[in-house]
């Protein structure tokens, strides 16, 4: 089993091999007992010129966000897109956690971008980007932040960048400076020590949400947290830890972990979306795969792939299945069968009972755990719950009653995760499909939030109202999955095997230095060395073989979804 979970984890790039060249063409079709259709010939194939095209048009589009944060935001922490100015803390208003839980006035955009900066092969803006960052960038600040946005943001960037600099094969050009000694991990190692106090006076183990860069956790602060921001510690820490030698960061995100895995409900074993850091109480108990759980149940999955603990995998597996278990709705099989299109609800901990009728934007990226998780049926059928949500508005809402077929929070922030569910889908199966689902998406964030000096977040679906704010994803992550979807050359997808992501969209060498601590042994293998995943007797039968040239989900029940939902494909 952990050799097959290894294999699929890897990025599924070996067997990916076997897909290589079938842009599915009509003739295709015949060998199989599903004849082609409208919507088979509508997305049955992508030409090379236009895939170049569309990668093309991916790298204008970081570009003009990115030249106008340079131009008119930085050293602040993000871009204004409509009023063309820089956005930081907000001192005046302390209690603004909507906009102080991320920005810490440490020029976010800027450290957020460098390895997107690397993975589109501009080394020179990468150097000097990384020059900016260390000459510039202190995190000895009198602000206060969520401990969960500074890990994923600024910690996981930060070891990408020091990371790939450190790769002496050098895929993406030469982008260490001359006079480079390790600056970016010092920061990192700055940074985490200052998050670190999140942890003190736990009377759980689980950290305070928020802390002081400078005093750290404020007193009388807010000790309600989510699941997520707990939990989502580990990939960082475990990476830091074992660069540095010290075990600190790594022991203090597992035992996290580990608290939060014994809070569990002891008749469902789900987990609820907040809980208090001192008392080890639930506030919140929804259960789901949204918002304020996601990324806990990506990061035991990912925490495997780095570290091989097999405790994480063995705790991600269990709450994968009871998580389909309890939450999952709809026919039994994706592909085949009777029934309503399969969903992922929002559920009672305590019992398993549906608790509201919306999804959130956030779900988006399930399927993507659920790819590398190895169960392509349900990632695509997760997948194209949220495609023909995106195509009915052209863009994600915050949150979609499913019940009343209309969105009951209206904004959508240039969030990532859909986009990042389908590379990750295009990446497992080749379909053709994919890319139009990423030509979608990119002609609705050019045509719809698309403002006079970057890209802005839309207000309400309804209407595509904006509002002035370019968050730090929209680069690293959402501009990043979209061009490495077209751009099938990259040293990425060339060898995917070599790379996982962080939940923010941050590339991370594999190598067997991340399997050995450094507090344990004396040899510290060069982290340019890469996992060697050997996939001889890995099984593809996950997709079947007429899918290959077909829809990924057949098409009459893609009819099925889009006509629930009033969307034309």
């Amino acid at each position: 089993m952990l050799a097959k979970i290894l294999f699929l984890l890897a990025s599924v790039a070996p067997f990916l091999v076997l897909l290589q060249g079938s842009w599915a063409s009509e003739k295709a079709f015949n060998i199989f007992r599903y004849p082609p259709n409208n919507l088979d010939r509508k997305y049955g194939r992508v030409s090379e010129h236009e895939r170049r095209e569309l990668a093309n048009a991916t790298r204008a589009m970081f570009y003009f966000g990115y030249e106008n944060y340079m131009k008119h935001a930085y050293p602040k922490d993000e871009l204004n897109p409509i009023y063309c100015s820089g956005r930081g803390p907000d001192w005046e208003n302390p209690s603004n956690i909507n906009i102080n839980d991320i920005l810490g006035d440490y020029s976010l955009t800027l450290i957020d971008a460098l390895d997107t900066l690397a993975i589109l092969g501009d080394a020179v803006e990468f150097r000097r980007a990384v020059q900016l960052v260390i000459e510039n960038v202190t995190f000895d600040k009198n602000s206060t932040v969520q401990v969960f946005e500074a890990n994923i943001r600024l910690l996981g960037a930060l070891l990408s960048a020091h990371l790939l600099i450190l790769d002496k094969s050098k895929p993406f050009g030469d982008l260490e400076p001359e006079w480079y000694d390790g600056e970016l991990l010092e920061m990192a190692s700055d940074l985490a020590s200052r998050l670190l106090p999140a942890f003190d006076n736990s009377k759980t183990g689980l950290p305070h949400p928020r802390v002081n860069l400078r005093d750290g956790v404020p007193k009388g602060s807010r000790t309600d947290t989510c699941t997520a921001g707990a939990g989502t510690l580990l990939v960082e820490f475990g990476v830091l830890s074992r660069l540095i030698g010290d075990p600190v960061y790594e022991m203090s995100a597992r035992r996290a972990n580990k608290v939060l895995w014994n809070l569990r409900n002891a008749k469902t074993g789900l987990f609820g979306n907040v809980v208090d850091v001192d008392t080890g109480k639930w506030m919140g108990e929804l259960s789901g795969v949204g918002a304020g759980l996601d990324s806990f149940y990506e990061y035991l999955l990912k925490a495997f792939i780095l570290f091989g603990e097999e405790d994480d995998y063995s705790m991600f597996n269990e709450t994968y299945t009871l998580v389909k278990q309890y939450m999952r709705r709809g026919r039994p099989h994706c592909n085949s069968g009777f029934g309503e299109h399969p969903l992922y609800v929002n559920v009672d901990m305590k019992n398993g009972g549906t608790q509201t009728t919306w999804i959130d934007s956030l779900q988006a990226a399930f399927a993507g755990v659920q790819v590398l998780a190895g169960d392509m049926e349900e990632a695509i059928c997760t997948h194209a719950l949220y495609y023909t949500i995106w195509k009915k508005y052209g863009v994600l809402p915050e949150r979609f009653n499913w019940q009343r077929i209309s969105p009951d929070v209206m904004f959508y922030p240039l969030r990532p995760e859909f986009v990042e569910s389908t590379y990750l889908l295009y990446q497992a199966t080749r379909n053709p499909f994919y890319l139009h689902v990423g030509r979608d998406i990119l002609t609705s964030l050019n045509n719809l939030t698309r403002a006079e000096c970057g890209y802005a977040t839309v207000h309400s679906v309804l209407d595509m109202t904006l509002e002035d704010r370019m968050e730090s994803f929209f680069l690293s992550e959402t501009c990043k999955y979209l061009y490495l979807l077209f751009d099938i050359d990259n040293p990425v997808n060339l060898k995917s095997h070599q790379y996982m992501f962080t939940t923010e969209g941050h590339i991370l060498p594999l190598g067997p230095w991340l399997r050995k601590k450094r507090w344990d042994v004396d040899l510290f293998q060069n982290a340019e060395t890469v996992i060697q995943v050997n996939a001889s007797h890995a099984s593809c039968a996950a997709i079947d073989k007429e899918r290959i040239y077909g829809l990924p989900l057949r098409s009459h029940y893609l009819e099925q979804i889009s006509g629930t939902l009033g969307v034309e494909l």
